[in-house]
């Protein structure tokens, strides 16, 4: 694994500037990380799925530490709207799931009460304890076969719309298959 140092040089560089919650990104996964003994995520690409639960600065840190992108199926989002992220070893099995403690704001201030807030927590975040930052919990996480990486399976076609539907993310009603927009679960409107 790469230097605190080396990441949020990284974090700043991918993310387009460095914050605070970029820096409690690379934290919070450097830890996940270690829980898991995961030392090099870039030559063990496949080791590892991770679910965050946030869309914010905090998730491009974690994708960048844990080396989990969307598009090779390794990170899965949950829009929770937490801080937190869950590290899955494929290898073992076991999981972690790292939160950061609401209270390691206050800790922040307490730590740098001189610093305007934003500069404060970005050092705050670098120095405290992983204690202070964060709660850990040791979770059980089934990750379907059509979510792993790599996972080729059928494709089917929504009866409704024409549309192809990959990883089993079709739903069936009334007997006919559908995508899941034209089975009710449209995020937007035809105009």
């Amino acid at each position: 694994m790469k230097s605190l140092p080396e990441y949020l040089d990284l974090a700043a560089e991918t993310h387009g500037h460095l914050c605070a919650g970029q820096v409690l990104g690379v934290r919070l996964a450097m830890l996940g990380l270690r829980e898991l003994g995961i030392d090099d995520p870039v030559a063990e690409r496949k080791r590892l799925v991770t679910y965050v639960e946030i869309d914010r600065c905090v998730t491009d840190a974690v994708a960048l530490v844990a080396n989990c992108r969307l598009g090779k199926r390794a990170l899965k989002f949950r829009d929770w709207g937490k801080v937190a992220a869950t590290f899955v070893d494929l290898k073992t099995g076991r999981a972690v799931r790292i939160a950061a403690k609401e209270s390691s704001k206050q800790a922040a201030r307490e730590m740098f009460p001189e610093m305007d807030k934003e500069a404060g927590q970005q050092k705050a975040y670098a120095e405290l304890s992983d204690g202070i930052l964060f709660d850990k919990k040791w979770v059980k996480v089934d990750v379907q076969p059509e979510d792993l990486p790599g996972f080729k399976g059928p494709r089917v076609v929504c009866a409704e719309c024409g549309e192809g539907i990959n990883f089993k993310r079709e739903i069936v009603q009334n007997g006919r298959t559908l995508c899941r927009s034209c089975g009710g679960e449209k995020y937007y409107r035809e105009t």
